[in-house]
């Protein structure tokens, strides 16, 4: 029989993290804290962990949110560890931030405030020079104009079902759209087949897609002057997705009425119709308690259950539990690992009950449920097994996280 750790999981919160979600770890078995040299998982939210040391006891890395760029998930994935993070958490928070700043660039109202806020509160006739200069702010409805959403993943999706509600009418472009939000696409939504066509066609082109290689500068240089003239820019998405250069381009044409972003640049602090927020998208109590709640019972599912949902390093694996002696391995995508793992048990003589295996690029997680207990050789002969980068053995139910 494995030998059972006494200490409690460590969990390790480098900011701040909602309390309902952290409540949901259980005290008897996991220790929430803040300072640890070695954790068994690292919970954050902002802060760049690039240069973190995560010690050798690092079983699983979670955000608190959506997007990992702050997380070296390489790195992590080499050792085997997944990357937990909560899409769609706070997709309701973003989508309302979204349907703000269209209000606020179709209504001029950050000009507006800004004629207000300049106004002598002693001057005479005041009323009257309210009346007076209000004219140039004059904006128009939402209603029977185009909103372009450029990515149709959940936030997206909300963003053109709200958009539609409100009487607007909806371009959506994703290649990359998975089965799911085809289904939750409201069937109003028109598809592009280019972002050209979107950026063509939209009065407000707004931007929901991840920060990865092939989307940084999206909306670029070479694409903004097909921006249809007057429309209004939305990002809050990551500042990369757009390039500055090109933002700064299109309003000095005209192209673009204004730009609306949730991500403050150097180079964009202080332009005439640049309206730059700090960061607010998932900033709301809702938000942030969803987030943590979503990634505390992910960690959960897998440290305690060996179950893997939402890691962006490795599939999505659940398989019913039928063994008290379950081994959660994680494996480089290569071929023949499934028969070196099953010989590797046999020649133990352990019987496999059940065995479920899924990949993603270069990463394979795989659970196994066994017929008797998984002595300590045979998951030595596991881990030397090439391409195998780490074995976790979860018996007797809830307490798998503390076996080793």
């Amino acid at each position: 029989m494995a030998k059972t750790l006494e200490r409690k999981t460590e969990v390790l919160v480098l900011n701040q993290i909602s309390p309902v979600g952290l409540a949901r770890f259980p005290t008897e078995r996991y220790a929430v804290i803040r300072e640890a040299k070695s954790p068994d998982v690292v919970l954050v939210r902002s802060q760049d962990l690039h240069s973190y040391d995560f010690g050798a006891n690092v079983k699983a890395v979670a955000r608190a949110g959506a997007g990992t760029n702050n997380i070296p998930v390489k790195v992590l994935s080499a050792r085997g560890v997944p990357v937990f993070n909560a899409p769609g958490a706070n997709a309701n928070a973003v989508k309302e931030l979204v349907l703000a700043a269209m209000l606020i660039g179709a209504r001029n109202l950050v000009p507006a405030l800004g004629f207000v806020e300049a106004l002598d509160s002693a001057a005479p006739k005041l009323e009257q020079l309210v009346e007076d200069g209000k004219k140039p702010f004059a904006g128009f409805e939402l209603p029977n104009h185009t909103l372009g959403v450029i990515g149709l993943g959940k936030i997206g999706s909300l963003v053109a079902d709200a958009a539609i509600r409100l009487g607007m009418h909806v371009l959506g472009f994703d290649p990359e759209i998975t089965v799911d939000a085809a289904w939750s696409l409201p069937s109003q939504v028109r598809r592009a087949s280019s972002i050209e066509e979107v950026l063509k066609a939209s009065h407000f082109v707004s931007l929901h897609v991840p920060l990865v290689d092939h989307t940084q500068r999206l909306v670029n240089v070479g694409n903004i002057e097909q921006t249809r003239p007057g429309a209004i820019l939305l990002n809050f998405s990551r500042d990369r997705i757009v390039e500055e250069q090109a933002v700064i381009k299109g309003l000095q044409t005209h192209r673009l009425k204004c730009y609306i972003t949730d991500f403050p640049t150097a180079g964009l602090l202080g332009r005439p119709g640049v309206v730059a927020l700090p960061h607010l998208g998932a900033s709301t109590h809702e938000a942030e308690e969803n987030s943590a709640v979503m990634v505390v019972d992910q960690i959960r599912d897998y440290l305690e259950f060996g179950n893997m949902c939402n890691a962006v390093n490795f599939p999505d694996v659940a398989m019913a539990r039928e063994s008290p002696y379950r081994l959660a391995i994680t494996n480089a995508n290569v071929p023949e690992m499934l028969a070196r793992m099953s010989h590797a048990l046999g020649s133990r003589r352990i019987n496999i009950h059940n065995m479920l295996n899924k990949s993603r690029g270069e990463m394979a997680y795989t659970l196994v449920d066994a017929d008797s207990p998984v002595p300590p050789e045979a998951l030595e002969d596991l881990r030397r097994i090439d391409g195998v980068l780490s074995v976790r053995y979860l018996a007797e139910g809830p307490r798998a996280s503390a076996k080793v």
